[in-house]
């Protein structure tokens, strides 16, 4: 890098930037619209091309097992633009698009509002930052010279000659020039349309270039000023009260134009403030300052706040007006464990933490985060229904019903609506990530950081109750299997085909009980009865015992036909009761060897041996020296109790 050629860099990027100080006039301006159209898109749809130009995934469910768990049979699409950025809220981001695709095509919802509800922290600003971005990307518009709209050239364009240059063209002319413009043509060019110069302008937020930004205003202190400009008092003693020149076009939607109006916290702001919304969408003009004709506006209205402030305003009959130019796109937190754990690995690797984490942090933070979103049901446990959102499959115990996603979703229609927000997760693993001492944080760290940060919440207390019962109970047995399960299987080579073995010997010896029939042995050929005491050993670890015995061996073998019917994939976990038994048995078969290797404070050469064996394997699967250390002695004191 020493040797960096910088000069060379700047000298590139000034020779790509050269398009943006094209000089000319209407007449050059007509014959690059001539070669091509697109230059002269309105504003929703260069954003739909923005948006969709990267690429589009369509993602058939029934071609994903996971996904079709989740989502039925639905179509999905995944646009790149938003791939990298955004996880969890794929049907909000679908929802967003299909806005933006039917209003490119000029439908109704070209003059409507796009706001977005939902709780602090799913994304909604963030989503709204991605639109501004894309935008500030985009390459530079055409705009008359000077003009504080930053208009289309083409609205110079007398009407009565439109039809003639839009067949030659082949774009559709729409608006009409500002009062500042149309003056200008009148006195400084007499009329000659075609010798009124034309420049390119690019789109900033910084520069207010195309993106007007809203903030909530003082209800005691509104000033439409903010959003269409004002008459510069200045200049009144100058020019007359109607005259052009007076008018300051500075507001919001003036710099919106072509672009980005976005309404922060939209609905604090009293109604009367928003009527300029109104003439905004549905006639597609803006009042102009003091006694001034309307203006022509083609921009992106974008609109947020929280779901209580949307329910006062919905509330009111009075809004209808408005509430009828709005596009509601529900933005919930995200409710799936994986796509939840990429949102803090993204966050984290923005961030210029550089610390070890342990496997399972993120995931345990995530599982709270997720559960604490999630309505209690009677139907299942928590923790299985977390399992059920994030696309695994589930069968209830002691049948072969498979878990049906659609029923908990129905008794639940505002789920992800509420919750613990990432933010407030992000700051448990920062305040644990600046706590370390050792530069690396585990999931016992992380969970004690949370249980802290839930005590000082201001919430209700049957929640805070709640909460902590999640933390401190659910997801910490959770993580203790979880553990239990590492451990284990640092201890024994070859998990894995030890469970899959165990597996097969209990399908065998299951289907033969249930058949009444015998088992040959693979080594002396010999027909032996089944062996009901292996049989019972793996049940009695999730325990069914007795005559519930029989029921669990004939489910477990009508099952497996039916996932073999269906070219289904059968191994030890394919059945999850089976599963659970077998993944116990295992780690029963392992604990005292487990409990003495890991307690023993003088070990024998032999132990030694096996704990140094145990150590590597669990560094082989992501563990530092440290952690590792951490870890091996809370299992110690929590898992294998005397």
């Amino acid at each position: 890098m020493g040797n960096f050629d910088f000069a060379s860099l700047i000298h590139k990027d000034r020779e790509s930037r050269t398009h943006q100080h094209f000089s000319g006039t209407l007449l050059d301006y007509l014959a690059i619209v001539k070669e091509n159209p697109k230059v002269a898109m309105l504003a929703h749809q260069r954003m739909q091309e923005l948006l969709a130009t990267p690429g589009v995934e369509i993602v058939k469910t029934e071609e994903n097992s996971r996904l079709k768990r989740i989502y039925g049979n639905e179509t999905l699409r995944r646009y790149k633009f938003f791939e990298n950025d955004f996880f969890g809220i794929d049907k909000s981001i679908m929802k967003i698009m299909r806005y933006f695709h039917s209003a490119a095509m000029k439908g109704e919802e070209a003059r409507q509002v796009l706001y977005l509800v939902g709780p602090v922290g799913a994304g909604k600003s963030s989503l709204m930052e991605a639109l501004k971005k894309a935008l500030e990307m985009s390459p530079p518009v055409y705009v008359i010279k000077d003009c504080p709209m930053r208009e289309e050239p083409l609205h110079l364009i007398p009407k009565h000659l439109r039809s003639q240059f839009e067949k030659v063209l082949g774009v559709k002319i729409e608006g009409d020039l500002c009062p500042v413009c149309r003056y200008r043509l009148k006195n400084e060019y007499h009329g000659e349309f075609e010798r009124m110069p034309v420049a390119v302008s690019e789109f900033s937020v910084r520069s207010r270039k195309g993106v007007g930004v809203v903030p909530p205003v003082d209800p005691n202190n509104q000033d439409t000023s903010v959003l269409s400009g004002s008459v510069d008092i200045s200049k009144m003693d100058m020019y007359a009260e109607d005259d052009p020149r007076v008018l300051a076009l500075n507001g919001a939607f003036n710099v919106g134009n072509r672009g980005i109006v976005e309404f922060i916290e939209v609905f604090k702001n009293d109604v009367e403030y928003l009527h300029t919304m109104i003439t905004a969408t549905q006639e597609k003009s803006i009042p102009s300052p003091g006694k001034g004709s309307m203006i022509y506006f083609d921009g992106i209205i974008l609109a947020h706040s929280n779901e209580a402030e949307w329910n006062k305003f919905k509330s009111d009959h009075t809004n209808e007006a408005i509430l009828d130019r709005i596009v509601k796109v529900e933005v919930p937190y995200c409710l799936e464990l994986d796509e939840e754990v990429k949102i803090y690995r993204k966050m984290l690797k923005n961030s210029a933490f550089d610390a070890h984490i342990a496997p399972h942090t993120i995931e345990v933070a995530s599982m709270f985060a997720i559960m604490s979103r999630l309505t209690p049901t009677t139907k299942v446990e928590p923790l299985t229904k977390l399992r059920i959102y994030n696309g695994e499959e589930i069968v209830e115990k002691g049948s072969t019903k498979k878990v049906d996603i659609t029923e908990l979703r129905e008794e639940a229609h505002r789920e992800g609506m509420s919750g613990i927000s990432t933010r407030f997760i992000m700051k448990a693993i920062d305040t644990a990530l600046s706590e370390s001492e050792h530069n690396c944080i585990n999931p016992i760290a992380v969970l004690d950081t949370l249980v802290r940060a839930v005590k000082e919440m201001v919430i209700a207390e049957d929640e805070k109750k709640r909460y902590l019962g999640l933390l401190q109970d659910t997801i910490k047995k959770e993580y203790n299997r979880l553990l239990e399960k590492e451990v284990t299987r640092a201890f024994i080579h070859g998990y894995q085909e030890q469970a899959e073995s165990l597996f097969n010997n209990y399908l065998d010896h299951s289907e033969a009980f249930v058949n009444s029939a015998k088992i040959k042995d693979q080594n002396t050929g010999e027909e032996l009865e089944p062996d009901v005491a292996f049989l019972q050993s793996i049940e009695e670890q999730i325990g069914i015992t007795g005559t519930a015995a029989l029921g669990f061996r004939q489910d477990v073998t009508s099952y497996m036909f039916s996932l073999l019917r269906n070219n289904g994939t059968i191994n030890y976990r394919s059945y999850e009761p089976l599963k659970e038994a077998i993944e116990k048995k295992l780690t029963a078969s392992v604990k005292e060897l487990s409990r003495v290797v890991t307690k023993a404070r003088v070990r024998d050469k032999e132990q030694d041996g096996k704990y140094d064996a145990m150590v590597a394997e669990m560094n082989r699967s992501g563990y530092c020296d440290h952690c590792c250390n951490v870890i091996l002695k809370y299992a110690a004191n929590n898992l294998w109790r005397d």
